[in-house]
């Protein structure tokens, strides 16, 4: 035999550990031998590596792990710690949450390392995988993917088939930059506004640009949230209440909020209503309050990517350059810019959107939230003048 050629195998004495060449994975594998199960399988976990020594300080780790009460299997993959947590781990997530981590998992992580043995991963590899993966993505995507393969890992820990979790012991790389968001200038938000007037899609866009609600608070918006006959008492306004997440709650407590509407805002709502009220009787529906101020066709909720075909379609015909470059969140980013451009106090923009840094404290009193909150509706009825739109 050449020095090159690997040692024959050595037959292990009972309790022993034992490494042997495997020629079918050109690879050196080491086994401990626990006995049998109680149905008469043999119980021997196995490791494996390009050299003895690897294999002998693997089979070290894995003696600690079956001291303390660690069962790992040849059988258990990222792979299959990645499903068992995508099944289990996103149970009362809403459907855009779950949809997003499947696809970062079956794009990301099973691709790279589900072939790996649980056990078997090391800090290392996680390392480089997470080093190589920053030159491609953001520092936000970056961080999920870790996410993902370290609640993974730790659900495997609660199985008992993995001692330790690789994942906790990497540092995070810095990822790309992500795209900076877009702000309206207040000559582009002006010809926005002017832009397929009554429409629903227009009506949408006023209430984003003007009042700074998140488009998943305007999709679930019914009428009894939308005041606009007052009689005098509050200016008209808009109670923020529900989102599109699973339980309808708002982003943060914050979020819950009501709105005061500028007055353009005010009328192109009453007259999107009234449009409404004529079709229902049109077609023979009973008009409700708690119908949706922006349904599909159908009367349902509209989707997100519903909504923003329309938008594009909007500025389109508003003459912006590269419509399709633009998203619905970047309205209300807008709402915030042309408040600052205008000189309102951060903490005040703050406390119009919702932002949970304010420290404005609303209560709720019976349907309305008070204080009822003006200033927004205040700047942007002096930003955007009659007759500016």
């Amino acid at each position: 035999m050449t020095s090159e050629e690997p040692a024959a195998r050595r037959k292990a004495s009972n309790g022993d550990d034992s490494i042997y060449w495997d020629q079918s994975k050109q690879r050196y594998v080491g086994a401990i031998s626990l006995g049998y199960t109680p149905d008469g399988k043999r119980r021997r976990p196995k490791v494996s590596g390009k050299t003895k020594t690897e294999v002998r300080t693997k089979l070290r780790e894995l003696r600690k792990e079956l001291a303390v009460g660690v069962q790992p299997s040849s059988r258990h993959t990222i792979e299959v710690a990645v499903n068992k947590w995508l099944v289990r781990g996103l149970r009362g997530r809403d459907d855009a949450t779950v949809k997003t981590y499947r696809s970062l998992a079956s794009n990301h992580v099973i691709p790279d390392l589900g072939k790996a043995k649980t056990h078997e991963l090391s800090a290392d590899e996680v390392d480089e995988w997470l080093t190589a993966k920053a030159d491609e993505l953001s520092h936000e995507t970056l961080k999920r993917i870790r996410s993902i393969l370290r609640r993974s890992i730790a659900q495997a820990q609660r199985e008992r088939v993995v001692g330790r979790n690789v994942a906790d012991l990497v540092e995070l790389p810095q990822g790309k930059e992500g795209r900076p968001s877009k702000s309206l200038t207040l000559e582009e938000a002006q010809a926005v506004l002017r832009a397929r007037q009554g429409s629903w899609i227009h009506a949408y866009v006023v209430l984003a640009l003007l009042v700074g609600v998140r488009t998943e608070e305007e999709r679930p918006l019914t009428w009894s949230h939308v005041h606009i006959d007052t009689d005098g008492e509050d200016r008209p306004h808009i109670d923020v209440w529900r989102s599109v997440r699973r339980r309808g709650e708002t982003k943060t407590r914050k979020s819950k909020r009501s709105l005061t509407m500028p007055h353009y805002a005010a009328d192109v709502l009453a007259q999107h209503r009234r449009r409404q009220q004529v079709e229902c009787t049109t077609t023979g529906i009973e008009w409700k309050d708690s119908q949706l101020v922006f349904p599909d066709l159908d009367g349902t909720q509209r989707s997100s990517t519903n909504v923003l075909r329309n938008l594009r379609v909007l500025l389109k015909d508003a003459g912006l350059p590269a419509p399709r470059s633009w998203t619905t969140r970047e309205l209300r980013t807008s709402f915030v810019s042309l408040l600052s451009d205008h000189g309102t106090p951060i903490e005040v923009i703050a406390r119009v959107v919702g932002h949970s840094g304010t420290q404005t404290t609303e209560t709720v009193y019976r349907k309305q939230i008070r204080p009822v909150i003006t200033e927004g509706a205040e700047a942007m009825d002096e930003i955007f003048k009659s007759d500016s739109v």
